[in-house]
Protein backbone atom coordinates (compact mmCIF):
# COMPACT_ATOMS: atom_id res chain seq x y z
CA UNK A 1 0.00 0.00 0.00
CA UNK A 2 1.31 3.47 -0.88
CA UNK A 3 1.97 6.04 1.79
CA UNK A 4 -1.08 7.99 0.57
CA UNK A 5 -3.23 4.87 0.95
CA UNK A 6 -1.91 4.27 4.44
CA UNK A 7 -2.70 7.86 5.42
CA UNK A 8 -6.22 7.52 3.99
CA UNK A 9 -6.77 4.24 5.86
CA UNK A 10 -5.58 5.83 9.09
CA UNK A 11 -7.87 8.81 8.58
CA UNK A 12 -10.81 6.49 7.88
CA UNK A 13 -10.07 4.54 11.04
CA UNK A 14 -9.88 7.75 13.08
CA UNK A 15 -13.15 8.95 11.57
CA UNK A 16 -14.84 5.61 12.30
CA UNK A 17 -13.62 5.69 15.90
CA UNK A 18 -14.87 9.26 16.25
CA UNK A 19 -18.30 8.29 14.91
CA UNK A 20 -18.42 5.31 17.23
CA UNK A 21 -17.55 7.54 20.20
CA UNK A 22 -20.26 10.01 19.19
CA UNK A 23 -22.80 7.20 18.87
CA UNK A 24 -21.78 5.85 22.29
CA UNK A 25 -22.04 9.28 23.91
CA UNK A 26 -25.46 9.91 22.39
CA UNK A 27 -27.16 6.56 22.88
CA UNK A 28 -25.34 4.62 25.61
CA UNK A 29 -27.53 5.94 28.43
CA UNK A 30 -30.66 4.88 26.58
CA UNK A 31 -29.15 1.49 25.83
CA UNK A 32 -28.72 0.90 29.58
CA UNK A 33 -32.29 2.10 30.19
CA UNK A 34 -33.50 -0.24 27.42
CA UNK A 35 -31.70 -3.15 29.08
CA UNK A 36 -33.31 -2.27 32.43
CA UNK A 37 -36.69 -2.02 30.71
CA UNK A 38 -36.36 -5.42 29.08
CA UNK A 39 -35.36 -7.15 32.33
CA UNK A 40 -38.20 -5.52 34.27
CA UNK A 41 -41.02 -5.90 31.79
CA UNK A 42 -40.41 -9.29 30.18
CA UNK A 43 -43.21 -11.65 31.27
CA UNK A 44 -44.19 -9.18 34.00
CA UNK A 45 -47.61 -10.79 34.40
CA UNK A 46 -46.11 -14.07 35.66
CA UNK A 47 -47.24 -15.46 37.94
CA UNK A 48 -50.89 -14.53 37.71
CA UNK A 49 -50.96 -14.88 41.48
CA UNK A 50 -50.35 -12.51 44.36
CA UNK A 51 -46.79 -13.22 45.49
CA UNK A 52 -45.43 -12.56 48.98
CA UNK A 53 -46.66 -9.18 50.32
CA UNK A 54 -48.56 -8.42 47.13
CA UNK A 55 -51.36 -10.13 49.04
CA UNK A 56 -51.59 -6.90 51.09
CA UNK A 57 -50.49 -4.10 48.81
CA UNK A 58 -52.29 -5.02 45.58
CA UNK A 59 -55.66 -5.59 47.23
CA UNK A 60 -55.23 -2.57 49.51
CA UNK A 61 -54.24 -0.45 46.49
CA UNK A 62 -57.38 -1.39 44.60
CA UNK A 63 -59.79 -0.82 47.48
CA UNK A 64 -58.03 2.47 48.21
CA UNK A 65 -58.34 3.52 44.57
CA UNK A 66 -62.02 2.59 44.51
CA UNK A 67 -63.14 4.00 47.85
CA UNK A 68 -60.44 6.35 49.18
CA UNK A 69 -59.52 4.04 52.07
CA UNK A 70 -58.32 0.45 52.42
CA UNK A 71 -61.05 -2.14 53.00
CA UNK A 72 -61.22 -5.52 54.70
CA UNK A 73 -61.40 -8.61 52.49
CA UNK A 74 -63.14 -11.97 52.88
CA UNK A 75 -61.19 -15.06 53.97
CA UNK A 76 -60.74 -16.37 50.40
CA UNK A 77 -59.82 -12.94 49.04
CA UNK A 78 -56.70 -13.99 47.13
CA UNK A 79 -58.51 -16.71 45.19
CA UNK A 80 -61.34 -14.33 44.36
CA UNK A 81 -58.99 -11.52 43.34
CA UNK A 82 -56.80 -13.75 41.17
CA UNK A 83 -59.90 -15.11 39.42
CA UNK A 84 -60.95 -11.58 38.44
CA UNK A 85 -63.39 -10.76 41.25
CA UNK A 86 -61.40 -7.69 42.25
CA UNK A 87 -64.29 -5.80 43.85
CA UNK A 88 -65.02 -8.44 46.48
CA UNK A 89 -63.71 -6.23 49.31
CA UNK A 90 -66.01 -5.69 52.29
CA UNK A 91 -67.60 -2.42 53.43
CA UNK A 92 -65.62 -2.51 56.67
CA UNK A 93 -62.33 -0.53 56.80
CA UNK A 94 -59.00 -2.32 57.21
CA UNK A 95 -56.21 -1.49 59.64
CA UNK A 96 -53.08 -0.96 57.56
CA UNK A 97 -49.71 0.11 58.93
CA UNK A 98 -48.10 1.85 55.95
CA UNK A 99 -49.03 5.28 54.56
CA UNK A 100 -51.14 5.42 51.39
CA UNK A 101 -48.92 6.89 48.64
CA UNK A 102 -47.26 3.65 47.54
CA UNK A 103 -50.65 2.02 47.27
CA UNK A 104 -52.06 4.98 45.34
CA UNK A 105 -49.19 4.50 42.86
CA UNK A 106 -49.83 0.74 42.56
CA UNK A 107 -53.55 1.47 42.21
CA UNK A 108 -52.87 3.89 39.37
CA UNK A 109 -51.17 1.12 37.40
CA UNK A 110 -54.12 -1.16 38.05
CA UNK A 111 -56.53 1.52 36.87
CA UNK A 112 -54.41 2.14 33.78
CA UNK A 113 -53.84 -1.47 32.67
CA UNK A 114 -56.74 -3.16 34.43
CA UNK A 115 -57.07 -4.69 37.90
CA UNK A 116 -57.64 -8.20 36.55
CA UNK A 117 -54.37 -8.15 34.61
CA UNK A 118 -51.31 -9.08 36.73
CA UNK A 119 -49.27 -6.64 34.63
CA UNK A 120 -51.50 -3.91 36.04
CA UNK A 121 -50.58 -4.93 39.58
CA UNK A 122 -46.85 -4.50 38.89
CA UNK A 123 -46.48 -1.94 36.13
CA UNK A 124 -46.08 1.05 38.46
CA UNK A 125 -43.24 -0.50 40.43
CA UNK A 126 -41.63 -1.66 37.18
CA UNK A 127 -41.68 1.85 35.68
CA UNK A 128 -40.22 3.36 38.85
CA UNK A 129 -37.59 0.60 38.91
CA UNK A 130 -36.57 1.57 35.37
CA UNK A 131 -36.54 5.24 36.38
CA UNK A 132 -34.25 4.36 39.31
CA UNK A 133 -31.67 3.03 36.85
CA UNK A 134 -31.81 6.33 34.98
CA UNK A 135 -31.53 8.26 38.24
CA UNK A 136 -28.45 6.42 39.46
CA UNK A 137 -26.74 7.36 36.19
CA UNK A 138 -27.58 11.04 36.71
CA UNK A 139 -26.28 10.82 40.27
CA UNK A 140 -23.11 8.92 39.35
CA UNK A 141 -22.29 11.44 36.62
CA UNK A 142 -22.40 14.23 39.20
CA UNK A 143 -20.54 12.36 41.91
CA UNK A 144 -17.95 10.51 39.82
CA UNK A 145 -17.56 13.22 37.15
CA UNK A 146 -17.68 10.82 34.23
CA UNK A 147 -20.24 9.55 31.75
CA UNK A 148 -18.48 6.18 31.66
CA UNK A 149 -18.72 5.71 35.43
CA UNK A 150 -22.37 6.77 35.21
CA UNK A 151 -23.01 4.08 32.61
CA UNK A 152 -21.27 1.51 34.80
CA UNK A 153 -23.54 2.46 37.72
CA UNK A 154 -26.67 2.20 35.60
CA UNK A 155 -25.51 -1.09 34.08
CA UNK A 156 -24.92 -2.71 37.48
CA UNK A 157 -28.28 -1.47 38.77
CA UNK A 158 -30.02 -2.62 35.59
CA UNK A 159 -28.77 -6.23 35.84
CA UNK A 160 -28.81 -6.78 39.61
CA UNK A 161 -31.34 -9.38 40.67
CA UNK A 162 -32.42 -7.63 43.84
CA UNK A 163 -33.31 -4.51 41.86
CA UNK A 164 -34.98 -6.56 39.12
CA UNK A 165 -37.20 -8.56 41.50
CA UNK A 166 -38.25 -5.53 43.56
CA UNK A 167 -39.19 -3.69 40.35
CA UNK A 168 -41.22 -6.68 39.11
CA UNK A 169 -43.21 -7.10 42.33
CA UNK A 170 -45.94 -4.82 43.68
CA UNK A 171 -44.27 -4.05 47.00
CA UNK A 172 -43.62 -0.65 48.55
CA UNK A 173 -39.85 -0.86 48.89
CA UNK A 174 -38.99 -0.31 45.24
CA UNK A 175 -41.21 2.79 45.25
CA UNK A 176 -39.45 4.03 48.39
CA UNK A 177 -36.07 3.48 46.71
CA UNK A 178 -37.12 5.61 43.73
CA UNK A 179 -38.19 8.57 45.87
CA UNK A 180 -35.09 8.59 48.09
CA UNK A 181 -32.87 8.40 44.98
CA UNK A 182 -34.83 11.29 43.47
CA UNK A 183 -34.40 13.28 46.68
CA UNK A 184 -30.65 12.61 46.66
CA UNK A 185 -30.35 13.79 43.06
CA UNK A 186 -32.17 17.02 43.91
CA UNK A 187 -29.92 17.42 46.96
CA UNK A 188 -26.83 17.21 44.74
CA UNK A 189 -28.32 19.83 42.42
CA UNK A 190 -28.90 22.09 45.41
CA UNK A 191 -25.34 21.63 46.68
CA UNK A 192 -23.99 22.70 43.29
CA UNK A 193 -25.86 26.03 43.58
CA UNK A 194 -25.18 27.00 47.19
CA UNK A 195 -23.46 30.33 47.79
CA UNK A 196 -22.00 30.10 51.29
CA UNK A 197 -21.95 33.85 51.75
CA UNK A 198 -25.67 34.29 51.07
CA UNK A 199 -28.59 33.56 53.37
CA UNK A 200 -31.55 32.91 51.11
CA UNK A 201 -34.92 31.26 50.77
CA UNK A 202 -34.27 30.64 47.06
CA UNK A 203 -33.44 26.94 47.18
CA UNK A 204 -35.70 25.36 44.52
CA UNK A 205 -33.69 22.12 44.34
CA UNK A 206 -33.78 21.79 48.11
CA UNK A 207 -37.56 22.23 48.01
CA UNK A 208 -37.75 19.55 45.31
CA UNK A 209 -35.65 17.24 47.50
CA UNK A 210 -37.97 17.88 50.44
CA UNK A 211 -41.04 17.06 48.34
CA UNK A 212 -39.43 13.79 47.21
CA UNK A 213 -38.53 12.97 50.81
CA UNK A 214 -42.11 13.66 51.84
CA UNK A 215 -43.23 11.25 49.13
CA UNK A 216 -40.80 8.61 50.44
CA UNK A 217 -42.24 9.00 53.95
CA UNK A 218 -45.74 8.70 52.47
CA UNK A 219 -44.72 5.31 51.04
CA UNK A 220 -43.01 3.93 54.16
CA UNK A 221 -42.07 5.61 57.40
CA UNK A 222 -38.43 4.62 56.87
CA UNK A 223 -38.28 7.56 54.45
CA UNK A 224 -38.03 9.65 57.62
CA UNK A 225 -34.49 8.33 58.14
CA UNK A 226 -33.45 9.86 54.82
CA UNK A 227 -35.07 13.19 55.71
CA UNK A 228 -33.15 13.28 58.99
CA UNK A 229 -29.85 12.21 57.39
CA UNK A 230 -30.06 14.63 54.46
CA UNK A 231 -31.12 17.50 56.72
CA UNK A 232 -28.27 16.96 59.18
CA UNK A 233 -25.84 16.66 56.29
CA UNK A 234 -26.92 20.04 54.94
CA UNK A 235 -26.45 21.87 58.23
CA UNK A 236 -23.18 20.21 59.19
CA UNK A 237 -21.57 20.35 55.73
CA UNK A 238 -22.45 24.02 55.23
CA UNK A 239 -21.14 24.91 58.68
CA UNK A 240 -17.82 23.18 58.00
CA UNK A 241 -17.56 24.67 54.52
CA UNK A 242 -18.14 28.20 55.81
CA UNK A 243 -15.65 27.63 58.55
CA UNK A 244 -12.98 26.53 56.07
CA UNK A 245 -13.71 29.41 53.70
CA UNK A 246 -13.65 31.93 56.56
CA UNK A 247 -16.92 33.52 55.55
CA UNK A 248 -17.55 36.54 57.80
CA UNK A 249 -19.81 35.72 60.73
CA UNK A 250 -19.99 32.11 59.58
CA UNK A 251 -21.71 30.94 62.79
CA UNK A 252 -24.50 33.51 62.43
CA UNK A 253 -24.89 32.77 58.72
CA UNK A 254 -25.04 29.02 59.36
CA UNK A 255 -27.70 29.37 62.05
CA UNK A 256 -29.84 31.61 59.85
CA UNK A 257 -29.47 29.41 56.80
CA UNK A 258 -29.98 26.26 58.86
CA UNK A 259 -33.30 27.59 60.11
CA UNK A 260 -34.33 28.41 56.55
CA UNK A 261 -33.38 24.92 55.39
CA UNK A 262 -35.42 23.42 58.20
CA UNK A 263 -38.42 25.57 57.27
CA UNK A 264 -38.04 24.67 53.60
CA UNK A 265 -37.60 20.93 54.11
CA UNK A 266 -39.74 19.84 57.03
CA UNK A 267 -43.07 21.60 56.27
CA UNK A 268 -42.81 20.62 52.59
CA UNK A 269 -42.12 16.98 53.43
CA UNK A 270 -44.88 16.86 56.03
CA UNK A 271 -47.27 18.57 53.61
CA UNK A 272 -46.74 15.84 51.00
CA UNK A 273 -47.15 13.21 53.69
CA UNK A 274 -50.49 14.60 54.90
CA UNK A 275 -51.74 15.05 51.33
CA UNK A 276 -51.18 11.33 50.72
CA UNK A 277 -53.90 10.71 53.32
CA UNK A 278 -56.41 12.90 51.50
CA UNK A 279 -58.70 9.99 50.57
CA UNK A 280 -58.91 8.96 54.23
CA UNK A 281 -59.33 12.59 55.38
CA UNK A 282 -62.11 13.46 52.94
CA UNK A 283 -63.90 10.17 53.50
CA UNK A 284 -65.90 9.27 56.55
CA UNK A 285 -65.44 5.54 56.98
CA UNK A 286 -61.70 4.85 56.91
CA UNK A 287 -60.15 2.94 59.78
CA UNK A 288 -60.34 5.07 62.97
CA UNK A 289 -61.46 8.04 60.84
CA UNK A 290 -63.96 9.05 63.49
CA UNK A 291 -62.07 7.88 66.56
CA UNK A 292 -61.61 11.51 67.69
CA UNK A 293 -63.51 14.75 67.30
CA UNK A 294 -61.76 15.82 64.07
CA UNK A 295 -59.70 14.31 61.26
CA UNK A 296 -56.37 15.61 62.56
CA UNK A 297 -56.57 14.06 66.01
CA UNK A 298 -58.09 10.91 64.48
CA UNK A 299 -55.07 10.69 62.16
CA UNK A 300 -52.71 11.03 65.12
CA UNK A 301 -54.59 8.27 66.92
CA UNK A 302 -54.31 6.07 63.83
CA UNK A 303 -50.56 6.69 63.72
CA UNK A 304 -50.22 5.73 67.36
CA UNK A 305 -51.89 2.42 66.59
CA UNK A 306 -49.67 1.82 63.54
CA UNK A 307 -46.54 2.72 65.52
CA UNK A 308 -47.52 0.24 68.21
CA UNK A 309 -47.79 -2.45 65.55
CA UNK A 310 -44.38 -1.66 64.04
CA UNK A 311 -42.40 -1.60 67.27
CA UNK A 312 -44.05 -4.77 68.51
CA UNK A 313 -43.70 -6.78 65.29
CA UNK A 314 -41.84 -9.94 66.22
CA UNK A 315 -43.62 -12.68 64.32
CA UNK A 316 -41.42 -15.62 63.27
CA UNK A 317 -41.00 -15.91 59.51
CA UNK A 318 -38.92 -18.41 57.58
CA UNK A 319 -37.35 -15.67 55.46
CA UNK A 320 -36.83 -13.03 58.15
CA UNK A 321 -33.22 -11.88 58.29
CA UNK A 322 -31.00 -10.03 60.74
CA UNK A 323 -29.96 -6.60 59.36
CA UNK A 324 -26.32 -7.44 60.08
CA UNK A 325 -26.50 -9.96 57.20
CA UNK A 326 -28.02 -7.59 54.65
CA UNK A 327 -24.84 -6.15 53.18
CA UNK A 328 -23.69 -9.59 52.07
CA UNK A 329 -27.18 -10.84 51.09
CA UNK A 330 -26.97 -13.89 53.33
CA UNK A 331 -30.72 -14.47 53.62
CA UNK A 332 -32.53 -13.37 50.46
CA UNK A 333 -36.31 -13.39 50.44
CA UNK A 334 -38.13 -16.01 48.40
CA UNK A 335 -41.15 -14.23 46.94
CA UNK A 336 -42.51 -17.21 45.04
CA UNK A 337 -41.72 -20.88 44.55
CA UNK A 338 -43.82 -23.47 42.82
CA UNK A 339 -43.04 -26.98 41.62
CA UNK A 340 -44.86 -28.43 38.62
CA UNK A 341 -45.09 -32.02 37.46
CA UNK A 342 -44.63 -32.90 33.80
CA UNK A 343 -47.60 -31.77 31.76
CA UNK A 344 -48.77 -29.22 34.37
CA UNK A 345 -48.79 -25.52 33.44
CA UNK A 346 -46.62 -26.12 30.40
CA UNK A 347 -43.89 -28.11 32.16
CA UNK A 348 -42.30 -30.51 29.66
CA UNK A 349 -39.64 -32.08 31.88
CA UNK A 350 -40.07 -35.65 33.09
CA UNK A 351 -38.37 -34.71 36.35
CA UNK A 352 -40.76 -31.79 36.87
CA UNK A 353 -40.13 -28.05 36.92
CA UNK A 354 -39.36 -25.39 39.47
CA UNK A 355 -40.50 -21.79 39.15
CA UNK A 356 -38.92 -19.36 41.60
CA UNK A 357 -38.78 -15.62 42.20
CA UNK A 358 -36.05 -14.86 44.72
CA UNK A 359 -34.92 -11.37 45.68
CA UNK A 360 -31.27 -12.38 45.48
CA UNK A 361 -28.74 -9.82 44.35
CA UNK A 362 -25.94 -10.71 41.96
CA UNK A 363 -23.14 -11.93 44.28
CA UNK A 364 -20.49 -10.31 42.06
CA UNK A 365 -22.15 -6.96 42.75
CA UNK A 366 -23.16 -7.33 46.38
CA UNK A 367 -20.07 -8.89 47.90
CA UNK A 368 -17.50 -6.51 46.36
CA UNK A 369 -19.85 -3.58 47.05
CA UNK A 370 -20.16 -4.55 50.72
CA UNK A 371 -16.38 -4.72 51.07
CA UNK A 372 -16.11 -1.37 49.29
CA UNK A 373 -18.25 0.26 51.99
CA UNK A 374 -15.73 -0.67 54.68
CA UNK A 375 -12.86 0.65 52.55
CA UNK A 376 -14.78 3.84 51.83
CA UNK A 377 -15.54 4.41 55.50
CA UNK A 378 -11.83 4.22 56.39
CA UNK A 379 -10.98 6.42 53.39
CA UNK A 380 -13.51 9.04 54.48
CA UNK A 381 -12.30 9.09 58.08
CA UNK A 382 -8.74 9.63 56.89
CA UNK A 383 -9.28 11.94 53.92
CA UNK A 384 -12.62 13.63 54.64
CA UNK A 385 -13.43 12.98 50.99
CA UNK A 386 -16.72 14.72 50.10
CA UNK A 387 -17.79 12.16 47.49
CA UNK A 388 -17.12 9.28 49.86
CA UNK A 389 -19.15 11.08 52.53
CA UNK A 390 -22.12 11.55 50.20
CA UNK A 391 -22.09 7.88 49.22
CA UNK A 392 -21.89 6.78 52.84
CA UNK A 393 -24.74 9.17 53.64
CA UNK A 394 -27.17 7.07 51.61
CA UNK A 395 -26.07 3.88 53.36
CA UNK A 396 -26.28 5.61 56.73
CA UNK A 397 -29.89 6.64 56.09
CA UNK A 398 -31.05 3.40 54.48
CA UNK A 399 -29.21 0.78 56.51
CA UNK A 400 -27.87 1.90 59.89
CA UNK A 401 -31.28 2.66 61.53
CA UNK A 402 -32.32 -0.98 61.04
CA UNK A 403 -29.44 -2.12 63.24
CA UNK A 404 -31.44 -0.76 66.17
CA UNK A 405 -34.40 -3.04 65.35
CA UNK A 406 -32.70 -6.42 65.29
CA UNK A 407 -35.45 -8.00 67.42
CA UNK A 408 -38.11 -6.93 64.93
CA UNK A 409 -39.23 -9.10 62.03
CA UNK A 410 -37.42 -7.60 59.03
CA UNK A 411 -36.34 -8.80 55.59
CA UNK A 412 -33.38 -8.58 53.25
CA UNK A 413 -35.46 -6.89 50.54
CA UNK A 414 -35.59 -3.68 52.61
CA UNK A 415 -32.02 -3.15 51.43
CA UNK A 416 -33.24 -2.01 48.00
CA UNK A 417 -33.45 1.45 49.58
CA UNK A 418 -29.65 1.69 49.90
CA UNK A 419 -28.50 -0.63 47.10
CA UNK A 420 -27.77 2.33 44.74
CA UNK A 421 -25.25 3.73 47.22
CA UNK A 422 -23.57 0.33 47.52
CA UNK A 423 -23.08 0.33 43.76
CA UNK A 424 -21.70 3.87 43.89
CA UNK A 425 -19.31 2.81 46.65
CA UNK A 426 -17.99 -0.06 44.54
CA UNK A 427 -17.34 2.19 41.56
CA UNK A 428 -15.78 4.97 43.61
CA UNK A 429 -13.31 2.58 45.21
CA UNK A 430 -12.22 1.42 41.74
CA UNK A 431 -11.86 5.07 40.72
CA UNK A 432 -9.72 5.78 43.81
CA UNK A 433 -7.38 2.93 42.91
CA UNK A 434 -7.13 4.24 39.36
CA UNK A 435 -6.35 7.73 40.64
CA UNK A 436 -3.22 6.61 42.46
CA UNK A 437 -2.09 3.78 40.18
CA UNK A 438 0.89 3.98 37.84
CA UNK A 439 -0.13 4.22 34.17
CA UNK A 440 0.70 0.58 33.45
CA UNK A 441 -1.16 -0.61 36.55
CA UNK A 442 -4.10 1.69 35.72
CA UNK A 443 -4.41 0.08 32.29
CA UNK A 444 -4.49 -3.34 33.93
CA UNK A 445 -7.16 -2.17 36.38
CA UNK A 446 -9.30 -0.83 33.52
CA UNK A 447 -9.01 -4.10 31.60
CA UNK A 448 -9.77 -6.05 34.76
CA UNK A 449 -12.82 -3.88 35.43
CA UNK A 450 -14.19 -4.50 31.92
CA UNK A 451 -13.71 -8.23 32.46
CA UNK A 452 -15.50 -7.85 35.79
CA UNK A 453 -18.48 -6.15 34.11
CA UNK A 454 -18.67 -8.95 31.56
CA UNK A 455 -18.55 -11.55 34.35
CA UNK A 456 -21.31 -9.75 36.25
CA UNK A 457 -23.49 -9.72 33.16
CA UNK A 458 -22.85 -13.42 32.57
CA UNK A 459 -23.76 -14.28 36.15
CA UNK A 460 -26.93 -12.18 35.91
CA UNK A 461 -27.99 -14.15 32.84
CA UNK A 462 -27.32 -17.34 34.80
CA UNK A 463 -29.51 -16.13 37.70
CA UNK A 464 -32.20 -14.49 35.59
CA UNK A 465 -34.51 -17.57 35.60
CA UNK A 466 -34.88 -17.42 39.40
CA UNK A 467 -35.52 -13.68 39.27
CA UNK A 468 -38.40 -13.79 36.78
CA UNK A 469 -39.95 -17.19 37.52
CA UNK A 470 -38.84 -19.16 34.47
CA UNK A 471 -39.74 -22.84 34.64
CA UNK A 472 -36.46 -24.73 35.10
CA UNK A 473 -35.41 -28.19 36.32
CA UNK A 474 -35.19 -28.48 40.09
CA UNK A 475 -31.50 -29.40 39.84
CA UNK A 476 -30.82 -26.24 37.85
CA UNK A 477 -32.58 -24.16 40.51
CA UNK A 478 -30.55 -25.89 43.21
CA UNK A 479 -27.16 -24.99 41.68
CA UNK A 480 -28.11 -21.32 42.03
CA UNK A 481 -28.32 -21.76 45.80
CA UNK A 482 -24.63 -21.25 46.63
CA UNK A 483 -25.22 -20.86 50.36
CA UNK A 484 -27.48 -23.00 52.58
CA UNK A 485 -29.04 -19.78 53.90
CA UNK A 486 -30.32 -18.95 50.41
CA UNK A 487 -32.73 -21.89 50.40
Amino acid sequence: MSSIGQVNALQNRIQANKQLAQFFARYSTWMVVALATLLRLINLGYPAKLVFDETYYVKDAWSLWKTGAERAWPADANTLFESGQVDSFLPAPAFVVHPPLGKWIIGFGMWLVGPTNPVGWRISTAVLGIASVWLIMLIAKRLLKSQKWALAAGFLMAIDGHAIVLARTALLDGILAFFVLLAFYFLLRDRARVDLAVVTWRRPWLLASALALGASMAVKWSGLYFLAAFGLYLVISEYLARRRSEVDQFTSVTIKQGLREFLIMVPAALGVYVLSWLGWILGSDGYERNSESNWFTSLIHYHQSAYGFHVGLNTPHSYASNPITWLFALRPTSFFYEGQAEGVDGCQLASGCSSAITALGNPLIWWPAALSLFFLLVWYLRQRDRTAGLILLGVLAGYVPWLFFMQRTVFQFYSIAFLPWMILALLYVVKIYLRFAEPKVARSIKRGFLIYLAAVFGLSMFYLPIWIGTKIPYGFWLIHMWLPSWI
